[in-house]
């Protein structure tokens, strides 16, 4: 099974990249966090740090493009080829509210001449495989059927479907009825995103839809990272992985950043990773209390030490807010 590891803003950086990498197999692709070209055609130091090749060197990534102008999108396509990338994504997914609100991310869906402008302007002069990432619709599902429509007429590398509208956010219910549609119409490999929190999860939906090129999995490879390697044939995740991860991580955070940045996102990615133990509310808890870094190495050797793993480990919604 092919694994596409989803980007999650402010989690899944270069470094975290890098050490997931180092310690874990299966996973194909990393999408870099969305960056966003302006009408001075240039990517901010924060995006450039995102996409420096040397920032990725060894993995596999692929820039993720927000924009609704298509030569602006053009521009940093043009850009992204120059430093040695083969493929780009088209982010029409985000749901946030600052994004949409600008007609980008998902907010495209809601304008469909806008988004056939930009899917016309990318398509007929990219320099690069192009995949488009999509919800499927603003605010109602019955909006899929006509995006459908316009979607399946571009050449794209690949369509990557979340089953949400933009109305759900993440936590609305899932239309898988909207999934199959495109799995009867769309040519073009298809890949599924949407709560994919365990390995069983991402065996369902790969059997459900033998066609799929790969699955995209965001919180659940968060939770539990080696989750694409077992899904390869590889081993299971262990407390000792873990371990091994998490320090990597502290490592090689702490050669960038003071001591309370570390721990802040350190923090981030151990309170996804307690969902995967057993009866673990209490370091659960600690580590999402911890005042520092101190504080939060006890809490994460509490959990690593006398917690047992599930046997399906995974990611559970709102499991740390105890």
């Amino acid at each position: 099974m092919k694994v596409w590891f989803a980007p999650l803003e402010g989690a899944t950086d270069a470094i975290f990249r890098r050490v997931h990498h180092a310690c874990f197999t299966g996973v194909e692709k990393y999408y870099i966090p969305f960056v966003s070209p302006t009408q001075n055609l240039l990517f901010t130091s924060r995006e450039l740090r995102a996409i420096a090749p040397e920032e990725n060197e060894g993995v596999p990534a692929v820039p993720q493009l927000l924009g609704k102008d298509p030569d602006q999108l053009l521009w940093a396509i043009g850009e992204l080829k120059n430093m040695g990338y083969g493929e780009v994504n088209l982010n029409l997914g985000c749901p946030s509210g600052t994004v949409t609100a600008k007609g980008k991310g998902s907010g495209l869906l809601r304008e469909k001449d806008s988004l056939r402008r930009v899917l016309d302007g990318v398509y007929e002069k990219t320099l690069l495989p192009l995949s488009v990432k999509t919800r499927i619709g603003f605010a109602d599902p019955e909006e899929w059927p006509a995006l459908l429509e316009i979607l399946r007429q571009y050449p794209m590398a690949e369509l990557i479907i979340h089953p949400r509208t933009r109305k759900d956010f993440y936590k609305g219910p899932l239309h898988p009825q909207t999934f199959a549609l495109a799995a009867e119409q769309v040519s073009c490999p298809l890949v599924y995103n949407g709560d994919l929190f365990t390995a069983q999860d991402c065996r369902d939906i790969a059997a459900q839809y033998p066609q799929l090129r790969a699955v995209m999995i965001g919180r659940g490879l968060m939770a539990n990272p080696a989750m694409a390697q077992t899904l390869c044939g590889g081993e299971a995740l262990t407390a000792d992985a873990l371990r091994r991860f998490h320090d990597m991580l502290c490592e090689a955070y702490g050669r960038l950043y003071p001591a309370n940045q570390v721990h802040s996102r350190v923090r981030e990615v151990m309170k996804y990773a307690a969902c995967c133990f057993e009866d673990a509310a209490r370091p659960r808890k600690a580590i999402r209390k911890a005042k520092d870094l101190a504080e939060h190495h006890q809490a994460v050797d509490w959990l690593l030490r006398d917690f047992r793993l599930r046997e399906n480990p995974g990611y559970e919604p709102d499991s740390w807010i105890v």
